[in-house]
This record gives C-alpha cells, sequence and structure tokens, in this order.
C-alpha cells in the first residue's frame, strides 16, 4: 500500500491488529485458506436451497408478489445486527485475537444513487453479488455476463471514485 493520507480504509485484507504487520506479510500457504473453500461451497448450497439464486424469486420479489426474498434479508438483518451488538456488548476479538473495530459511516447521498444502481442492475439481471458465483455454479452460465459486468463496475467505479459524491 503507498502511503497516502486519503486512503481508503473500508477494506481490508488481513488482520493487522497492533503488530504493525504489512500486508505482504499477511499471506498464507494455501492450506490455510481451503477451510474458506468449503465454507464458500457451502455458503453457496444454502444460498441454492434457499431459492434466493433463483431469478423467478428475484422477480417476485421486485414486483412485490412474495414475501419470500423479503423474509430472508430481513433474518440476514437481524442477524447482522445482533452480531454487532454482540460484539459491542462483549467487546468480543476476531478468531486471531484481534480487536474488532466498528467504525462509523456519515450518510451521503452518493449512497443514494449506488443503492439505486444496484437495485436497478438486480432486478433487470435477477442476481446480486453474493449468488452470481453460486448461480454460475448451478450451471446458469449466462450470469457470466453480469458478473463481468459487475466487475466492470467496480472498475468504473474506482476510475471515478475521487470525483463521485461522498
Amino acid at each position: 500500500m503507498q502511503k497516502n493520507k486519503n486512503i481508503n480504509r473500508d477494506f481490508h485484507f488481513c488482520s493487522l491488529g497492533n503488530t504493525g504487520l504489512k500486508y505482504s506479510d499477511c499471506h498464507h500457504k494455501l492450506h490455510h485458506n481451503i477451510k474458506y473453500i468449503f465454507l464458500g461451497i457451502f455458503f453457496g448450497i444454502l444460498l441454492v436451497k434457499a431459492e434466493v439464486t433463483s431469478w423467478f424469486r428475484i422477480q417476485e420479489m421486485f414486483r412485490l408478489q412474495s414475501f419470500h426474498m423479503y423474509g430472508i434479508i430481513g433474518s440476514a438483518m437481524l442477524l447482522g445486527m445482533t452480531s454487532v451488538w454482540l460484539i459491542k456488548k462483549f467487546n468480543l476479538k476476531s478468531i486471531n485475537g484481534d480487536k474488532i473495530a466498528l467504525n462509523p459511516k456519515k450518510f451521503n447521498r452518493g449512497q443514494i444513487y449506488g443503492g439505486l444502481l444496484f437495485g436497478f442492475g438486480w432486478a433487470m439481471t435477477g442476481a446480486c453479488p453474493g449468488p452470481l458465483f453460486a448461480q454460475i455454479g448451478t450451471g446458469e452460465t449466462v450470469i457470466s455476463i453480469t458478473l463481468l459486468s459487475a466487475l466492470c463496475g467496480t472498475w468504473v467505479y474506482g476510475l471515478f471514485r475521487d470525483k463521485l459524491p461522498h
């Protein structure tokens, strides 16, 4: 990472803790990451079984015809809120023993624009970034176009990030 006072610190690729490690010091051998492959496969199976990857379920949601997807999203929100509350209340630490920092975020109008773009893309393609790989894994290879579009959108965002309303 370059030394710049405007570096976006929203995303970290490894737990740095108080040890002063650099990103290059955090690389692990492949066998340390195998557990994440299995966790990802399990999560993908869970998404498929819950019908979160179904284009028809997503269309039902956007047409307000079914509660199914809203129930899943609402359950995920409750789980997330409960987890954050527990982390704060009991000052829980990461699996490596590092303090978990939950920094407050300021609201800005760019979140509205981004949310609208995200929702339009989700409604048009029937896929959000979470289940993309699960959909590809089930044989819905046409979703590869959506994946490429998401990657291009991420690249364009990175290109114009400094010029966008934050």
